[in-house]
């Protein structure tokens, strides 16, 4: 394949040549950070991939470019930690003490990346970000304290700090803010940035659904708020929970170690290893406790030869746990990662760790992270190799081609996987340079 110049600058910073008077090797030796990259693909008209020339050519490129099949560097200059997709936008965050350290980019309708004034008007926000955007948080010491984790839903995004607790923006029709629902309040071009209270201590994870949130806390409880229709706030009722409240059912008593939903299902793995589920289950994903569509109060899911849970992830209409062995399995409707033949299944299915490049060559191979999308999975391997199925929605997959993906297929990204960031059309990586 051509290398392009362009292609050679945007790549990783080269070594300075030794002299006697310039700088020795800028960036080797035992202190310097891990080189991180940030690689983004999808759709891009909603500007979710942070890259203005794919929406609004510039001279060199005569058309847009709608569809990045393939992983794209996007040029950041922090270490950026933690990425989110939500429907059409994404959030990126460096754990950094520097004033900035939180970006937007794409759909902001609902002021989901907070205000950004456009250039015409400081009244006037914009309603599509096309480049990472900084969002200026309320934060109290804004050089002491650290952005954690950040979580999109469908129209809402929460942020996760280290000491000045969970932010939350965006839409708030349904509460799932974490405040007071406010009868037709517009949320174009809102300025809210709301600090959500009411935890019995420190926040250690953040996840959003499609229009409810949940939260864990450091001594492994589960808070959640917002719409409720499917039982997904698990609340043990319907309703809208516009403040976050502890979530019971199975779950009382148990420490929680990792939660998760995306669409109107939510997940939690406890610290001994096992499964709790409650929302919608219209798609079987919790029909090993329930033939109801749905269950408002969390249970217990017995999941039969998984061994013990280490992390769950939760899309729109499938499921998929990892063992500590390394070990996937998946259940629920849609392109499930086994071939053709199955797109439906009420109990957990292994996917063959040689699909994850288990061979006699490399024996030990185990995936260490899994990610759901609305439609797909992702799962990054102790190799740092990112492998993806499920639906191609727009050329999600980053596999180089518009057609779905029946078996997990390894995407080919530079450097070493460190995380992943699914969404509906469009996904993010986090890469460490092998440099």
């Amino acid at each position: 394949t051509l290398v392009l110049p362009s292609e050679l600058q945007r790549g990783s910073p080269r070594p300075q040549e030794k002299s006697d008077t310039g700088p020795v090797f800028q960036y080797v030796g035992q202190h310097r950070k891990p080189n991180h990259k940030v690689f983004v693909w999808g759709f891009s008209f909603t500007g979710a991939l942070g890259i203005p020339s794919f929406v609004v050519p510039d001279s060199g490129r005569k058309k847009p470019r709608k569809y990045q099949l393939t992983p794209y560097r996007l040029d950041t200059a922090e270490q950026i930690s933690s990425a989110a997709c939500g429907y059409g936008f994404t959030l990126i965050a460096s754990s950094t003490k520097d004033t900035s350290k939180l970006w937007g980019m794409g759909l902001n309708k609902d002021s989901q990346l907070g205000f950004q004034r456009s250039q015409h008007s400081r009244l006037k926000g914009y309603e599509y970000v096309l480049e990472p955007s900084p969002v200026a948080l309320p934060l109290a010491e804004p050089l002491q304290t650290k952005v954690v984790q950040v979580a999109c839903g469908r129209a809402h995004s929460l942020v996760l700090t280290d000491q000045e607790g969970v932010f939350s923006m965006g839409n708030n029709a349904y509460g799932q803010c974490g405040r007071r629902i406010v009868e037709d309040e517009v949320y174009s071009g809102s300025h809210i940035i709301h600090k959500i209270e009411g935890f019995s201590c420190r926040v250690v994870q953040v996840a959003c659904g499609q229009d409810h949130s949940l939260f864990l806390t450091e001594k492994g409880k589960v808070f959640a708020c917002g719409w409720g229709a499917d039982g997904q706030t698990g609340l043990g009722h319907h309703n809208v929970s516009p403040s976050p409240v502890e979530v019971g059912g199975d779950l009382a008593g148990v420490e929680v170690q990792q939660i998760s939903t995306y669409g109107d299902c939510s997940l939690a793995v406890s610290r001994d290893g096992h499964l709790y589920g409650w929302g919608n289950s219209e798609y079987l994903q919790l029909s090993s406790v329930t033939e109801a569509t749905q269950i408002n109060s969390p249970r217990r899911l017995p999941l039969k030869g998984c061994g013990k849970i280490v992390q769950a992830a939760c899309g729109g209409t499938q499921v998929a746990v990892l063992n500590e062995k390394g070990e996937v399995f998946v259940w629920g409707y849609g392109i499930l990662g086994k071939g053709p033949k199955l797109s439906e299944s009420a109990t957990p299915e292994m996917i063959p760790s040689t699909l994850f490049g288990r061979s006699e060559f490399n024996p030990s191979v185990a995936v260490t992270r899994i990610r759901c999308g609305l439609n797909h999975f992702a799962a990054v391997t102790d190799q740092g190799e990112l492998f993806v199925w499920g639906k191609n929605v727009r050329g999600c997959l980053g596999i180089g081609k518009r057609d779905d993906q029946y078996f997990p297929w390894r995407v080919t990204v530079p450097g070493q996987v460190v995380d992943v960031a699914c969404g509906v059309d469009h996904m993010v990586a986090l890469a460490k340079s092998l440099l």
